[in-house]
């Protein structure tokens, strides 16, 4: 929802970045590998409970997640491959944290489970939607809307981070907003397709 919305007020700042690491002669795929690291690192912040930086390079992840598409576009190298590699990541990122947070929080375990079905679902249906529809916007890809977008998984891995005494709590809630976006994608599909 985030995403969807606020994307107009953030662009200015992305395409800012953009400007700065082309500058630097970085291509889009560079920065989205540089992404994938850094977003990995968090979870080693997590892991050796640096919960701070955790969500510090976690933010700085999903900042050059957004920067590697605006790199392509305005070097006119969008490609398939780089959506690949983009999506992948993302969920590479999201996998090793939520696997760093079951090892250390054993009694919210099943909750981290259920997070990650929810997460493997939600996606499924998008990728599939995307696939299917012809439609595309600013993305290589029809995407589809929802309640829980980038933005908001980010604000609540924050909340799980920052927040251990109530983790519980927000990955219940983090699991239900995405089980909401199952819904809507969902019943948009049906319209759609």
């Amino acid at each position: 929802m985030l995403d969807t919305h606020g994307r107009k007020y953030v662009d200015p700042i992305i395409n800012s970045g953009a400007s700065f690491l082309l500058k630097l002669k970085l291509t889009a795929n560079n920065v989205t590998i540089i992404a994938l690291l850094i977003g990995i690192l968090t979870s080693v912040f997590i892991y050796f409970d640096m919960n701070i930086i955790a969500v510090l390079t976690l933010w700085i992840s999903g900042y050059l997640d957004a920067v590697d598409g605006a790199i392509a576009r305005k070097t006119n190298t969008t490609s398939l491959f780089g959506t690949l590699m983009d999506i992948t990541f993302d969920r590479i990122v999201e996998t090793c944290m939520i696997l760093v947070l079951a090892l250390k929080y054993v009694d919210a375990r099943m909750s981290f489970i259920i997070l990650l079905i929810c997460i493997i679902i939600s996606m499924t249906i998008f990728l599939t939607v995307g696939a299917l529809v012809e439609k595309k916007g600013i993305k290589s890809f029809y995407y589809q809307a929802g309640v829980a977008e980038r933005s908001e998984g980010f604000i609540m891995f924050s909340l799980i981070i920052l927040l251990p005494k109530y983790i519980l709590f927000f990955t219940n809630i983090f699991s239900f907003i995405i089980f909401i976006t199952i819904i809507q994608r969902i019943v948009e599909a049906k319209k759609l397709l």
